[in-house]
């Protein structure tokens, strides 16, 4: 008997307007799309104001990526809709001011130091184990448990702070009212604004964004005295605040690490939410992997030390097709800076260039069984050719997440832990729809049951 396929969002049927796909993508951007795009090497889309380019051919990837990625900057339309909450962060900015910001975060998060924070990452993943333990015989939205569990691992690893302090917990509650007021698309994503023009965010979005960088101003100010009366813990936050250019010598100024603050804890925490969900779905979906999960980690007999995880082979096979399936970043966009030639067509500057991880690790022409959970095709050929090639999690080359390597560890980790003890069904009738909109998550949560092995 043919497994089921996990859940993927039906995908949009003929051609619509322009108005109409601005509707459907503000609704959902997977559905927005058209089936074509799970076996098109290249799609083109215009509108009245630019062009934009979907990719999918790996030989055009890498040309984006890893050949030429400077001249394929990040695209400000949107972009946009982000930048009351993260201001000029890393994820944001281009050129001189990027490079400049990687030289002082990239250090923070070397091999290292990522095994100088896995104590914090552990006590928090201990945490949440301790939290779904007592809902044992319930039915649980594990969306939610799964970003508090994240958030707790960035506020640890980065300030040393559990989720339960004040501002932490202020700050997760107040993410999450400016996560459902958000929209992906602002009016400067599809009309060609000059940066002095408003740009008409949401009140509400932007009232939550200034509460938010307000509350992440008192961290980095407790900090910055911290540093100054040598009492400062050493976690990354005291890391990335004291580093200094290795060029200029200049450290980030109080307003500049808001910015980059901002950005850890919406791509740390945000993203990492949404893989441990779909992680723990897909568990409960297939019980002989969460079997072979938890039987590894209870094997494994963790006691906290970094070493351990080289243990979880499996586990990671299992993390790594989960980020196939649905990885937290369904597209990025970039933008050209000169004339390009791309699969015999001409590409005029200022296209707007769509990387889709979410259409890349499901295409038909690369992936075999593309819509199946197969963690053993980690294992096999495909993880050297479709997993050096057409597997982008993280994005890829120079522009890649600088915290990758801290989000695969915390992953296989809170995924181990949790099913170490406990075991999570589905439960008949809610089946999650997958959705995008910041990040891929479920249109109306993920509901497990939750029982005691």
């Amino acid at each position: 008997m043919t497994a089921p396929l996990p859940p993927k969002p039906k995908a949009r049927e003929g051609r619509v307007s322009l108005r109409q796909y601005t509707k459907l993508f503000r609704q959902d951007i997977l559905s927005a799309q058209p089936a074509k795009l799970y076996r098109a090497w290249m799609a083109e889309f215009k509108t009245p104001f630019f062009r934009s380019y979907l990719v999918n051919q790996p030989e055009l990837l890498k040309t984006v990526l890893k050949e030429r990625p400077m001249d394929f900057p990040k695209s400000g339309r949107i972009s946009e809709g982000l930048r009351p909450l993260l201001g000029n962060s890393v994820f944001l900015t281009n050129g001189e001011t990027w490079k400049r910001q990687r030289r002082i975060i990239d250090p923070a998060f070397e091999g290292g130091r990522l095994r100088d924070t896995f104590p914090a990452m552990w006590a928090a993943s201990l945490a949440a184990q301790t939290r779904l333990a007592g809902q044992v015989g319930s039915v649980v939205e594990v969306e939610e448990l799964a970003s508090h569990a994240a958030a707790d691992v960035i506020f640890r690893t980065l300030f040393s702070i559990p989720i339960e302090d004040d501002i932490a917990s202020a700050v997760f509650h107040e993410f999450r009212a400016y996560q459902r007021s958000q929209p992906i698309l602002n009016l400067a994503a599809f009309l060609p604004m000059p940066r002095w023009m408003p740009r008409f965010f949401r009140k509400d979005t932007k009232a939550s964004a200034k509460r938010i960088r307000d509350l992440i101003g008192q961290l980095t100010d407790q900090r910055m005295q911290a540093i100054k009366d040598g009492t400062a813990p050493d976690d990354l936050a005291t890391k990335i605040m004291t580093t200094q250019d290795p060029e200029t010598g200049e450290t980030f100024s109080a307003e500049e690490m808001v910015d980059q603050v901002a950005i850890f804890f919406l791509a740390g925490h945000e993203t990492s939410a949404s893989a441990l969900g779909w992680g723990l779905y897909l568990m409960a979906m297939y019980p002989e992997w969460q079997d072979k999960v938890s039987k590894e980690a209870q094997d494994a007999q963790l006691t906290g030390a970094f070493s351990e995880m080289s243990k979880l082979r499996l586990c990671r096979d299992v993390f790594r097709e989960t980020l196939r399936l649905y990885p937290p970043v369904p597209m990025m966009v970039r933008e050209t800076t000169c004339p390009e030639r791309f699969r015999d067509r001409d590409v005029p500057t200022g296209s707007q260039i769509v990387l889709s991880p979410w259409h890349l690790h499901r295409h038909e022409r690369i992936w075999s069984d593309p819509d199946a959970f197969k963690p053993e095709r980690w294992q096999g050929e495909e993880a050297k050719t479709c997993g050096r090639d057409a597997y982008m999690p993280f994005s890829a080359g120079p522009r890649v997440c600088t915290g990758a390597g801290f989000a695969m560890v915390e992953g296989v980790l809170l995924l181990s832990l949790l099913l170490r003890d406990l075991k999570v069904e589905r439960v008949e009738g809610r089946d999650p729809v997958p959705e995008a909109h910041l990040t891929v998550r479920a249109r109306d949560g993920i509901w497990l049951k939750i029982s005691q092995r």
